[in-house]
């Protein structure tokens, strides 16, 4: 696999999805979480998205549980939680591990190869349109600043 755009994952429905579908895009990845300091970054992401995703960018949100048990609740109460508080219409999938070990997502092992795996929660990959990583944000790195 040599893209974002060779793999699959399950989305937030419990549908598995190509992330070829996105393929041409501009694409950030994100490990989020709904209970974490950063959680207000939703917001910054969401406007991110609505400005630019008919410019051919998209936002993809992977819930992850592995820093602080900030994110414990099922698909369905995530994605509840991301409608009603923040009202996110960028996708959002299945949770994912993201630090290497057996059960290491293969989308999070492909983007740890850049040498950059998340610390925290919000840590953002940022993929252009022929699916290679060109940047790396750390949690900190607000959508509105683009640190």
């Amino acid at each position: 696999m040599s893209t974002l755009y060779d793999f699959d994952a399950v989305d937030i429905l419990g549908q598995n999805r190509s992330l070829s579908e996105f393929k041409g895009q501009t694409v950030l990845v994100v490990n989020v979480a709904s209970a974490c300091g950063y959680t207000p970054q939703y917001t910054g992401l969401e406007a991110l998205y609505r400005k630019h995703k008919d410019a051919g960018f998209v936002v993809l949100g992977f819930p992850c549980n592995q820093f602080g048990a900030q994110e414990q609740g099922t698909d369905a109460e995530i994605s509840a939680f991301c409608k009603t508080t923040y009202d996110v219409t960028f996708p959002m999938f299945s949770k994912v591990v993201t630090r290497s070990g057996k059960n290491q997502s293969p989308i999070y092992r492909h983007l740890g190869a850049t040498g950059h795996l998340p610390a925290w929660n919000f840590a953002k990959y940022l993929v252009n349109r022929q699916g290679k990583v060109v940047g790396f944000y750390p949690s900190d790195g607000t959508p509105e600043i683009g640190r």
